[in-house]
């Protein structure tokens, strides 16, 4: 009897002393103030602390809200709370906070969230060693019935192969992306050059050093066509071309296109290494993004990673040049690297990388290898590096020109005539044009070439980059609420445009 009263039998007579069972430590004289409150179905079990099951009526089952922080109040939990014991040693400073029992059986949280500062609390003392305590104490081994009877020995322990977020397989997609970056340098490395340039000293002062530039460069053909950015060799008298098995030969240039930045640069070899080639067309923003070049001009066939950040980005170089249709990656792109190849997870091309922002991290981009395919077409054809020409003076359209025009669409290509920076009036269409041979006239709209959409992130000059001079292309435009499909010859653009 925990009232330390004599004792009774059911009908209400009292038990003889002798018969009496000899008060335990159960009894409320030898329990511990740390002990929560004994209730209509409460166990006493012997030690310091009740190990039986609180009835759930009148407390809460112990959990990490009884850790300084937490937002609850654990007097109402845990009432009355007595004031520390003095002859027990109080938390060292800087001490980890004590675990509470269901930490012991669930996994680990791995979403971390931030708390505000305001929302912390101060806890007296008294709660901070009753938390403590309580922890510590329900650590022992005679804390069997409590966890028993609280459910938690019984909570199914989360797994691998139960929970879609899981540990697993999220090692599981790590994995994957490692092996595919793993199989794409191996493939692609061997076809990765640097390229080193020299231009002459100045002839006024006999002690003045050449001016040298490395960069990188990919080889297309195994006949020694390499691929490479106009800014890695414009200038240079002599050129150096290092392959992956340590081989230097002397290269020279082919041509290049100030428009694109691209350059095509000859060596005198074959069956050399090449890398596959893919299509920039079919990339998506969030995809795998290889980088391969020589950062700093030291550390060769170095290989990063990232992903594709965006697509159709324009940018403006020193030369005041203007390129579109860029790729935008976070693959780390570092001096050295102009001119190396930009890979999918396939270890296929979708671009040679050409510039980085300036004082930004993460930012760089690559020219989509669909406007360098043709450029190196024209060179293993034996032609003159051209570029595609249509004839047509045409004005991007966008929301805001749709609303102020009038228009039908809020993309495409509309062909009107303007004026030139001297304020003379120039046509909408160039006489004797491939537009004008076509039929296109001032007004249309042009929605889609070879049936790729004028748009944003694919701006006509773009998309006509892509075809040789003398590809006849498929050209939709829109016509007084009509969509007219003309078939149009590509010219060679002016070399005065």
């Amino acid at each position: 009897d925990l009232r330390g009263e004599p004792s009774t039998d059911p009908d209400g007579r009292q038990i003889p002393e002798d018969q009496q069972p000899a008060p335990g430590p159960s009894s409320a004289a030898h329990r511990s103030p740390w002990a929560a409150p004994l209730g209509s179905g409460a166990v006493s079990s012997g030690g310091a602390a009740t190990s039986g099951a609180i009835p759930a009526s009148n407390s809460t089952p112990i959990s990490d809200a009884t850790a300084p922080g937490s937002d609850r109040d654990v007097t109402q939990e845990y009432s009355p709370v007595p004031e520390p014991r003095t002859e027990w040693a109080r938390v060292a400073a800087g001490s980890p906070e004590p675990s509470t029992p269901e930490a012991w059986f669930e996994q680990p949280v791995t979403r971390v969230v931030n708390v505000p500062s305001s929302a912390r609390r101060t806890w007296p003392l008294g709660l901070l060693l009753s938390a403590s305590i309580i922890s510590a104490v329900l650590a022992s081994g005679g804390t069997f019935l409590a966890l028993n009877a609280s459910g938690v020995l019984n909570r199914p322990n989360p797994t691998a192969s139960s929970a879609p977020g899981s540990l697993s397989a999220q090692q599981q997609v790590s994995l994957e992306e490692s092996s595919a970056v793993i199989t794409a340098a191996q493939k692609v490395s061997p076809a990765v050059v640097k390229i080193t340039s020299s231009a002459s000293a100045n002839n006024a002062d006999p002690n003045a050093l050449p001016d040298t530039g490395i960069g990188s460069g990919v080889v297309y053909d195994p006949n020694g066509w390499i691929l490479t950015n106009r800014h890695v060799v414009a200038g240079s008298d002599e050129l150096t071309v290092r392959l992956k098995d340590g081989r230097e030969l002397p290269g020279r240039i082919y041509g290049y296109d100030t428009l694109t930045d691209l350059a095509i640069v000859k060596i005198e070899a074959t069956n050399l290494p090449t890398a596959p080639v893919g299509d920039s067309s079919k990339l998506k923003v969030g995809q795998l993004a290889i980088a391969i070049g020589s950062p700093l001009g030291t550390y060769t066939n170095t290989v990063t990673s990232g992903i594709v950040s965006a697509m159709g980005r324009e940018i403006q170089l020193d030369n005041g040049n203007t390129i579109h249709d860029l790729i935008q990656t976070d693959t780390a792109i570092n001096p050295g690297n102009s001119g190396g190849p930009l890979l999918d997870s396939g270890g296929n091309v979708i671009g040679i990388n050409t510039a980085v922002a300036r004082n930004a991290q993460g930012i760089g981009f690559a020219i989509p290898i669909n406007i360098a395919r043709p450029i190196m077409d024209q060179a293993l054809a034996g032609q003159k590096l051209a570029r595609p020409w249509l004839g047509i003076r045409y004005q991007a359209i966008d929301p805001q020109i749709q609303k102020d025009h009038k228009l039908p669409v809020d993309h495409g290509a509309w062909v009107t005539g303007g004026e030139s920076s001297t304020g003379q009036s120039t046509p909408a269409i160039v006489a004797n044009s491939p537009a004008d041979k076509a039929g296109i006239k001032e007004g249309d709209v042009i929605v889609r070439i070879e049936g790729i959409d004028i748009d944003a992130e694919h701006p006509l000059e773009s998309v006509l980059v892509q075809f040789p001079p003398g590809r006849t292309v498929s050209v939709e435009v829109l016509r007084d609420g009509q969509t007219l499909k003309l078939q149009v010859t590509l010219g060679t653009r002016p070399a005065d445009l």
